[in-house]
């Protein structure tokens, strides 16, 4: 079961600036292959930091109007959102080390 909560246009609003807790969100693509390289990381992060971080994942093709709304031009693209708010953002594959350095700045 995946701990990672797949979002979109219509959803976002109520799954990530809604949310109660802070939210890692993975903007990727199908095409992608950073983005794939980068999915079983989010997959573990999402499970370890599961109750103290939300993890969701949208892709930019399918909600290309969140993806405007936010300035992504590049996947992946994770952001870190806080109360609503942009607290962090990271561009290309990264490693687990800067993941969980940025995570640690807003839990």
């Amino acid at each position: 079961m995946s701990h990672v909560v797949a979002v979109n246009d219509d959803n976002f609003q109520s799954e990530v600036i809604e949310s109660e807790q802070p939210v890692l969100v993975d903007f990727s693509a199908e095409w992608c292959g950073p983005c794939k390289q980068l999915a079983p990381l989010v997959e573990e992060i999402a499970k370890e930091y599961n109750g103290r971080l939300k993890v969701a994942k949208i892709d930019v093709e399918e909600s290309q109007q969140t993806a405007m709304k936010y300035g992504i031009l590049s996947v992946p693209t994770l952001l870190f959102l806080h109360k609503g708010k942009v607290a962090d953002q990271l561009v290309g594959n990264q490693p687990r080390q800067v993941l969980e350095e940025r995570i640690a700045k807003v839990l």
